[in-house]
């Protein structure tokens, strides 16, 4: 079995930056949408996680265990998983980072009353909008003013996340297409600015404590942890966040389906 340093392709001595780089570049790779397989996507992140907690050449690294998800479907199963705070006034917990027992509830519309139904009602909201109007994510009144501005239905709207699932794969079943790159917390490219409510993420390998003060967010892994959320997508041109990108080509929104 490969070493994590043989995994991520880098040396032992490598610093941060170049561990960073090297994660950064291998779980794009790995992914399935783009050639990879859930095995190896998973192996690149055990390997990054062994490094970052101290991994030796010659150290024993426990076996990669993989189960049928896809990559972006991670949920608050996993262990270690990391608060990534409130933006404004949180609301009560759902039920999304529960136990797999309750993972197809609220599956369809119809199939139980509005109040029963575990997961997550998400209010979006384009940034595109914000640049054309001069309106700002400070603003206390903004999605007020999105839903009296008849925009239309992909740039202003609704959306049902059910347990488990992150906001990005809830968008793209909804026929949405946000802006994305290597669907694994590597790159800023999904980034969502929270505006309220309260989400998580499994982890975070690069957005700073600032960043996660103001709200900033990734969608492609991030669980709602509260009934309701207002979220700005196509964040990704804010300050501090190009630098996080991948190349524009993988990821200025593509299409649910490819």
């Amino acid at each position: 079995m490969d070493s994590p340093f043989e995994t991520l392709g880098i040396d032992p001595d490598a610093d941060e930056d170049e561990l960073v780089d090297a994660y950064r570049r291998r779980v794009k790779s790995a992914h399935p949408d783009h050639g990879g397989s859930a095995e190896e996507f998973q192996a690149v992140r055990t390997a990054y996680e062994a490094i970052r907690a101290g991994y030796e050449p010659g150290d024993e690294l426990e076996p990669v265990e993989t189960d049928s998800r896809r990559p972006a479907d991670e949920g608050a199963s996993a262990n270690g998983q990391h608060d990534a705070g409130t933006a404004r006034n949180g609301r009560a917990e759902n039920g999304t980072g529960g136990s797999g027992s309750d993972s197809g509830a609220g599956s369809g519309p119809d199939s139980e009353p509005e109040a029963e139904r575990r997961g997550a009602r998400v209010e979006f909201l384009d940034y595109d909008v914000l640049t054309d109007r001069g309106w700002s994510l400070a603003d206390d009144d903004l999605f007020e003013k999105a839903a009296e501005s008849g925009l239309d239905g992909d740039t202003y709207g609704e959306v049902f996340v059910e347990p488990r699932t992150n906001l990005l794969k809830a968008a793209e079943d909804a026929g949405h297409s946000w802006p994305f790159a290597c669907r694994g917390g590597a790159c800023a490219n999904c980034a969502v600015a929270v505006v309220e409510g309260d989400v998580k993420m499994p982890s975070n390998h690069i957005l700073s404590e600032e960043m996660l003060e103001q709200g900033v967010r990734l969608s492609c892994i991030s669980l709602p942890v509260t009934d309701d959320l207002q979220v700005v997508y196509n964040i990704e041109h804010l300050p501090g966040l190009d630098e996080l990108r991948l190349p524009p080509q993988h990821a200025r929104k593509m299409s649910a389906g490819d």
